[in-house]
């Protein structure tokens, strides 16, 4: 049986490790170019979106919005905008490191147990295995492709490698 760890955490961890790599790679495109970093961080694939950095602070959190109600022990870090790749990689590193705690036995029969959420206006609830699955993991994703999909715009080098690190072109 699949345990909600097994379904959580290790995700969580590689698409934060892949965010992190995203804003590495975004930096450097800036730094070769001598250009701004505010021209990427505020960067937005249209007028009434979030800019890239909201996107990677979003996608940072997404995990400890998910496994916080279940596990009360990790932090409620709460992102101030950021003016750097460097104070992004730090929120990614801190919500990494936050979730790389979460031990299977923190999580085991907690499946059922609903967790409450914000979408926009809206209030979720669902249980705990559900709203990792079906509401955490494709929003995470989702700000993740938007940071992904701004880059790509503003000229950054990036592949679906960069995205998943499994695929090799």
């Amino acid at each position: 049986m699949i345990r909600l760890h097994d379904i959580s955490v290790p995700v969580f961890g590689r698409y934060l490790e892949r965010l992190d790599g995203l804003v590495i790679i975004a930096a450097a495109h800036m730094a070769d170019r001598g250009l701004p970093e505010a021209a990427l961080l505020q960067s937005r694939l249209a007028p009434d979106m979030l800019p890239f950095e909201a996107q990677v602070r979003i996608a940072a959190r997404f995990p400890l919005r998910a496994l916080r109600p279940l596990v009360p022990r990790l932090p409620d870090l709460q992102f101030a905008e950021a003016e750097s790749f460097a104070a992004l990689r730090d929120d990614v590193a801190a919500a990494l490191d936050a979730v790389s705690r979460v031990e299977p036995a923190d999580l085991e029969g907690r499946e059922a147990e609903i967790v409450t959420d914000r979408a926009g206006l809206a209030e979720v609830a669902l249980p705990a295995a559900c709203f990792v699955v079906d509401y955490a993991l494709p929003n995470m994703l989702f700000h993740l492709s938007i940071a992904y999909a701004i880059a790509r715009w503003e000229g950054v080098k990036l592949g679906k490698a960069d995205f998943d690190g499994w695929h090799r072109y």
